[in-house]
C-alpha cells in the first residue's frame, strides 16, 4: 500500500469533526454521488452539522447537484472556506476547475488534494463529514484512510449482478484497509410506471439486500428509480431538501437515520487508530 520501508504517518482525527463517513461503490453509474449528496442534506435537515467532500476527482458532480459552482474563498492562514448549500458545507475540485476541463493527475497529486480537502478546509464543528469517493478501489481511498480515521463506509450498488460483482470488491477493499462498512444501499431498485403503476425491476431486484446478508452487513434500504431524483440532482435541488415528510425523500431519510445511529454506535465501541502499513 505504501512505499516499502517508508514510514507511514498515523491518520490524525480532524479537530471538531465527530464522524467521517465514506460513500463508495465498486463501479461508476450506480448513483453513488446522488446518494452521498442526499444523505448529507438529509442529515443536515435532521439537525446535524454536516460537511461533504467531493473526492471523486475525475468526475466532480457535487457542485452541480448542490447548485453552487463558484470558487471558494481563501481565508486566514491559506485555509479554504467551504461553500455552503442546503445547510451542507462542501468542497470539490469542480469548484476550482469548473467546466469541461478534465483533471489529469497521478497518485501523488491525488493524495495532496485529499489531504488539502481534509486538513486545509475550515470545516469547523461537524457531526458528520461525508466523503464521496470515486468509483473503484484506487488511490483516493488509500490517501483518505492514511490521512484521517474513518468511522465507517456506506457502499452503493444497483441490484444488477454486474454492479454487485464490483460492489463486493469495494466491500473487500474496506475490509483490507480496516474500515467498518456501515451497510449497503440499493439504488435504482425498481421503477413504478406513472401511468399504470406497474413496478418494473429494470436492474433486477433484491441483489444488494442478499449481498448484505451474505457479508453479515446491514441493508440500509432501497431507493426507487425516479425521474424526480434525477431532476433534483441536475437542478441543484436534491430531493432531500423537501424534508423527511416528503414521499420521494423519505427513503433517503430512513437511510440517514440508520447511518447516524450506526456511526454513533461504532464510535462508542472503538477508539482504534486505522493505519495502513
Amino acid at each position: 500500500m505504501g512505499h516499502m520501508g517508508a514510514p507511514q504517518q498515523a491518520p490524525q482525527p480532524l479537530p471538531g469533526v465527530a464522524h467521517v463517513i465514506a460513500v463508495g461503490s465498486g463501479k461508476g453509474g450506480v448513483g453513488k454521488t446522488t446518494v452521498a449528496v442526499n444523505l448529507a442534506v438529509a442529515l443536515s435537515k435532521l439537525g446535524y452539522k454536516v460537511g461533504l467532500i467531493d473526492a471523486d476527482i475525475y468526475g466532480p458532480n457535487v457542485p452541480m447537484m448542490l447548485g453552487v459552482t463558484r470558487q471558494p474563498n481563501i481565508v486566514g492562514e491559506n485555509m479554504i472556506e467551504p461553500i455552503v448549500s442546503h445547510g451542507v458545507k462542501f468542497i470539490s475540485v469542480g469548484l476550482i476547475s469548473p467546466g469541461d476541463k478534465p483533471m489529469v493527475m497521478r497518485g501523488p497529486m491525488l493524495h495532496q488534494i485529499i489531504r488539502q480537502f481534509l486538513q486545509q478546509v475550515q470545516w469547523g464543528t461537524l457531526d458528520f463529514l461525508i466523503v464521496d469517493l470515486p468509483p473503484g478501489t484506487g488511490d483516493v481511498v488509500i490517501s483518505l484512510v492514511q490521512t484521517v480515521p474513518l468511522t465507517g463506509a456506506v457502499v452503493v450498488s444497483t441490484p444488477s449482478d454486474v454492479s454487485l460483482q464490483d460492489a463486493r470488491k469495494a466491500l473487500e477493499m474496506f475490509h483490507q484497509v480496516k474500515v467498518e462498512v456501515i451497510g449497503i444501499v440499493e439504488n435504482m431498485s425498481h421503477f413504478t410506471c406513472p401511468h399504470c403503476q406497474q413496478v418494473i425491476d429494470i436492474f433486477s431486484s433484491g441483489g444488494a439486500e442478499r449481498t448484505a446478508a451474505q457479508f453479515g452487513l446491514e441493508f440500509l434500504g432501497s431507493l426507487e428509480l425516479d425521474p424526480s431524483i434525477r431532476k433534483g440532482g441536475d437542478s441543484g435541488m436534491p430531493v432531500a431538501v423537501a424534508g423527511p415528510d416528503s414521499e420521494i425523500a423519505k427513503d433517503f431519510y430512513a437511510i440517514a437515520r440508520k447511518v447516524a445511529s450506526a456511526a454513533v454506535e461504532i464510535a462508542s465501541r472503538t477508539d482504534d487508530v486505522l493505519e495502513i502499513t
